[in-house]
Parts: structure tokens; sequence; C-alpha cells
């Protein structure tokens, strides 16, 4: 009687599930997905960027994609909250200094973001991502609510904190937009200096007055 096979231990995985060999190699996988997860939203927007399309600007099987991430929403979110780090340290610029100034730290802060090349364009790409699509929108709304609205609203000790809160980052976000986004002049020329002048004592309004 011949000699039982012995078992084949290169059968091919099941379609759809990352190999042993690919869930291992994390985190450096997670971050070459994230990065061309970055990449391929700068470049494209939400809706014309793909799972299928972010796995193979990361050299990967889509399914690893899915396998850290989820669907695409998670997978943008993911993305942009990376991206957003430098802005959610904004609640600490508030504390970093006295009251009457907060208006001032606060639009040098996030206007300085925007004037940084290196930060300036992952965050038009989430802009533009949001006027385009709703899902991104949503996630985009989700990101500014929970992570930097209610954290900047945390350091007032003031009626109406989240509001003021809102209202600032309106101001902010609203300038930012017809700057840097829409290019609309005189303001996308303006000085920034002159611009901060400006717009610092609306902030300060905004957060602090009564």
């Amino acid at each position: 009687m011949k000699d039982a096979a012995p078992h084949d231990t290169t059968a091919p995985r099941r379609r759809g599930r990352p190999s042993r060999t690919q869930t291992e190699a994390a985190p450096a996988t997670r971050d070459s997905i994230l990065e061309a997860a970055r990449e391929e939203f700068s470049e494209r927007g939400y809706d014309k960027t793909s799972v299928r399309g972010i796995a193979k600007a990361a050299g990967v099987d889509p399914a690893l994609v899915r396998h850290y991430f989820g669907a695409k929403e998670q997978v943008f979110e993911a993305a942009i909250t990376g991206v957003f780090a430098p802005v959610l340290a904004a609640p600490t610029a508030l504390g970093e200094g006295p009251l009457d100034g907060v208006g001032e730290r606060l639009t040098r802060f996030v206007f300085g973001i925007w004037e940084n090349p290196t930060t300036r364009t992952p965050l038009l790409a989430i802009v533009r991502s949001a006027f385009n699509n709703e899902v991104a929108a949503a996630v985009f709304r989700r990101l500014l609510a929970a992570q930097l609205m209610r954290r900047i609203a945390q350091q007032l000790d003031l009626p109406d904190a989240e509001l003021r809160a809102e209202l600032a980052a309106a101001q902010l976000v609203g300038i930012a937009i017809l700057r840097y986004v829409i290019k609309l002049d005189p303001l996308a020329s303006t000085d920034l200096e002159r611009i901060i002048e400006r717009v610092a004592p609306v902030v300060q309004g905004h957060l602090t007055v009564p």
C-alpha cells in the first residue's frame, strides 16, 4: 500500500483574507497603507479613490487594507486623523498664555498650519473631499466635533463654551477656505500678519466676550 501523501502546506488561502506573512508585517505595512491612502485621497479625492487603488499604491492585497481598516470610509478617517494631528494641538495652544491673548494664539496657530506646504496639501485634500462627498463630510464633521471643538470648549470656563468654540472655528475655517482653497483676492494675496491683526480680535470675541 502506498504511503499517504504528505499534507500540502502550500494550499492557497481563502480568497478575501490576508496571508499570515502579510499580517505579521504590521505595523510597517499598516503605515505604508495609510501613507498610500493619504496620497490617493490627496490626488484623486474621496469619490475617485478606491480600496483597490490604495492597495495597489501600497503594494499589498486589497484584503489587507480591509483587514486593518475596513471599508473606504474607515480608511479615509484613519488617513485624515493622522494628517489632522497638527490641528488637534490647537487646544494646547489656547492654554499657553493669558486669556486675553487666546484669540491671537489660536488664529496664528491655525493659519500657521495652512501656510506650511507640508500640512496644507493634505488639508486641502480633506476639505475638497468633504465638499464633494457626504460620507467624507460626515467623517470630517465627526473629527472636528469630537476631537477639536469639544476639546477647545473644555478650555473655556464660560457659558455656551461649545457654541463659542464652533463660532471661532467657523471664522477661521471660512477664511482658510477662501484664502487657500478658493484663493479669493485680495484675501488670498494679503500679508498673513495683516489678516491675523484683523481676525484675531473677532476670534477673541467669540471665545471670551460675555
